[in-house]
């Protein structure tokens, strides 16, 4: 017993030790712990959240705008409720924020403001990826519309890839990918994506058409 106590008394004198040694560093980690997370969750609590709220409201009539189409009005709201380009500008970092990226760039891809579609729809991304998909496909159009043919090439295939489970879209963008290829001059290029878009998706209307461009490049390629 004797010597348990002893060995007990040695373990609790350089545990002592060393809290002596070590409290004052040990106590800075943690309060600055304690700082950081207090300071995260009041952010979240009573900055974040309300903001998120005030951008959430000032989105929702844009909202309703955007499902009629009538894009100046997403974009500038109708004098009495705001657009999104407000929204941007006055709760960015929020989720809205993120959102009116998408509706902005998509208005001004309506509009035929390519540039300013590029712009916006480049800043937006989603784990929604049906949304993401229209968004990659949108931002195609409007490198298209500026005629940078490789950027527009890229963000068809993107769109093409990121929800095959949307097989109309995936195709339709994976088909105007081929076509830009095929109008660049890049044969085996355009004709890898035609195959894919046989294999892939043969059963939609772009799938069916696949084989009289795999034909049609195949006998230019021979």
């Amino acid at each position: 017993m004797t010597e348990k106590h002893e060995e007990t008394n040695q373990a609790l004198v350089k545990a002592q030790g060393f809290w002596q040694k070590y409290q004052k560093p040990v106590l800075i980690v943690v309060t600055a712990i304690v700082v950081v997370l207090g300071g995260w969750f009041g952010y979240n609590e009573y900055i974040l959240k309300p903001k998120e709220e005030k951008a959430a409201d000032a989105l929702f009539k844009a909202q309703e705008y955007f499902a009629m189409d009538s894009s100046k009005l997403v974009l500038d709201g109708d004098g009495q409720s705001k657009g999104v380009l407000y929204v941007l500008k006055n709760y960015s970092g929020t989720k809205a924020a993120n959102l009116c990226n998408y509706y902005a760039g998509v208005s001004y891809l309506k509009l035929g403001d390519f540039n300013n579609a590029v712009k916006y729809l480049k800043d937006f991304t989603t784990d929604a990826k049906q949304v993401q998909l229209m968004a990659y496909g949108c931002l195609g159009d409007a490198y298209a519309e500026l005629n940078k043919k490789e950027e527009a090439v890229e963000s068809y295939k993107k769109a093409a890839h990121t929800f095959e489970k949307d097989e109309s879209n995936s195709a339709e963008y994976l088909f105007r990918a081929a076509l830009l290829q095929e109008s660049a001059g890049k044969t085996k290029e355009a004709l890898d994506l035609y195959k894919e878009l046989k294999e892939k998706f043969p059963r939609t209307e772009k799938g069916f058409q696949a084989d009289k461009y795999i034909y049609r490049l195949s006998i230019e390629k021979n």
